[in-house]
């Protein structure tokens, strides 16, 4: 079977100016996203995981670079009517079960909202019957409708997010961080119901994460980010087996392993010195000043993002 690109992201960047000086939140970033799978987006808080996110959906305008949605170019000056197809193509889940929903608009509301937009001839029962479809399929029921989202616990709430995320029939969702704001019990549910769902209407995932556990877990594929850069990409599998930018594996050797001696013989990476400003970052390679394995080349030439074995990108001068 050949794998179908539904994304591809070229050289995107996306900075934001700062009093006198530019912030590069994302810089230079490639990766493409194939139908059907979830590409697993991680890195530390700051690094542009959901920057990159809100400038695939255009929600924010992209500094350079492109984004191809089915080989047609989003960032290119799109019609209103082309806009709102890809609006309807590509959804999003946010972060913040707490402050993603509006607090004055029932439950029916939030989730019919992209309906009303999208299907302006919809009657108003069949927008009912739609919204009461979908909240039994994120597992809540048609009584929910009629109440406000403080009445709900924040998995619910998440559940409303990803009920609103799925009513235009989208093919493409990115999932911001949509387990953080949430305890753990909740978190394995809210990931089961989002593969489920992946599996019932074969839908392609952006996950950005920080909890490498759960990242492993859903995604097929999975992408590191440092300082507005990627720095590694491969399978899951390979990553967590194989891992080769000194940067994944000191996060990877952070995840904890559940078997008590294999978890007391391993060696814990702990990277020394604070992460540097994004609006001032280190020359050459942005992780040299944390690197345990940095080079005088380090300094002077930002690496190269490069294929060093089949499917596995890495930027490191080692490789």
């Amino acid at each position: 079977m050949i794998e179908q690109k539904l994304v591809e992201v070229k050289n995107l960047k996306k900075h934001f100016k700062v009093g006198k000086k530019q912030l590069k939140a994302v810089d230079d970033v490639t990766f493409d996203i194939y139908e059907g799978e979830t590409l697993g987006l991680v890195g530390e808080s700051g690094c542009g995981k959901s920057t990159i996110g809100r400038t695939i959906l255009n929600l924010y305008h992209a500094s350079g670079g492109d984004v191809l949605y089915k080989g047609k170019n989003l960032q290119e000056k799109l019609t209103p009517k082309e806009e709102k197809q890809y609006q309807e193509k590509m959804q999003m889940i946010f972060q913040d079960p707490y402050s993603s929903l509006d607090p004055r608009s029932t439950v029916l509301d939030i989730v019919s909202e992209g309906l009303r937009i999208h299907r302006p001839k919809m009657m108003k029962k069949e927008l009912s019957e739609r919204v009461y479809e979908l909240l039994e399929l994120v597992g809540l029921s048609k009584n929910h409708a009629k109440r406000y989202p403080h009445e709900f616990s924040g998995g619910q709430r998440q559940r409303i997010g990803i009920a609103r995320s799925l009513a235009v029939n989208p093919e493409f969702i990115i999932a911001d961080e949509p387990i953080a704001a949430l305890d753990v019990s909740i978190q394995a549910q809210v990931v089961n119901l989002l593969k489920e769902l992946q599996r019932d209407r074969g839908l392609t995932y952006l996950f950005i994460a920080h909890d490498l556990s759960m990242v492993k877990y859903i995604s097929d594929r999975v992408a590191v980010m440092y300082l507005g850069k990627m720095v590694e990409l491969t399978t899951s599998e390979e990553l967590y087996q194989d891992p080769l930018h000194p940067y994944t594996k000191a996060l990877m050797s952070a995840v904890p392993i559940p078997d008590p001696r294999i978890e007391q013989q391993r060696e814990r990476i702990i990277l020394t010195g604070d992460l540097p400003s994004p609006m001032n970052p280190p020359s050459g390679c942005s992780f040299r000043t944390r690197c345990p394995l940095a080079k005088d080349i380090c300094a002077e030439v930002a690496p190269e993002w490069k294929e060093v074995k089949k499917g596995h990108h890495v930027a490191c001068h080692l490789y």
